[in-house]
């Protein structure tokens, strides 16, 4: 089995909150809008991470941050991006089992055409009613299952 955490929209923030429900990870995903270098730091020294560039992640530090990232795991392609609207590619062609995005602060799962498609929602501050969260894909012998860790103090 191969635990994917899935944060975004940290926006510079990274509560402790975060960094615990991510132990266990085998590798996180940052779907953008990361706001500082800091954060991924942050993250790093829990798991290898994958992240791309979101629509505020324009300073200089966020420069080699790519806007996609394509990242194997247990046998699935998982397509990371921060605004889906941004898309340009035929997942279904691509043989794309799972797509990441963020940018909408709102977390979400759907399944279309045989793609996940998979939010985990923001992570950083809190924006309206939105929930803080973020997200876990486990991946076990061809079966994916998500999961929102909810991150406000009650």
């Amino acid at each position: 089995m191969t635990t994917i955490g899935v944060i975004s929209d940290t926006h510079g923030r990274i509560r402790e909150k975060a960094l615990e429900a991510l132990k266990g990870s085998d590798i996180i995903v940052h779907a953008g809008d990361i706001g500082s270098m800091e954060v991924l730091n942050a993250l790093k020294e829990i798991a290898p991470v994958y992240a791309v560039r979101g629509n505020n992640d324009w300073a200089g530090w966020a420069r080699n941050i790519p806007l996609t990232q394509m990242v194997k795991a247990e046998g699935k392609l998982i397509y990371v991006i921060h605004n889906i609207s941004m898309m340009n590619l035929d997942v279904r062609a691509a043989g794309i089992d799972v797509v990441i995005y963020g940018h909408s602060h709102n977390p979400g799962k759907e399944v279309r055409n045989g793609v996940l498609y998979f939010n985990p929602g923001s992570a950083g501050p809190k924006r309206f009613s939105l929930p803080v969260c973020l997200g876990r894909i486990e991946v076990k012998d061809s079966k994916i299952n998500t999961y929102w860790i909810d991150l406000e103090d009650k």
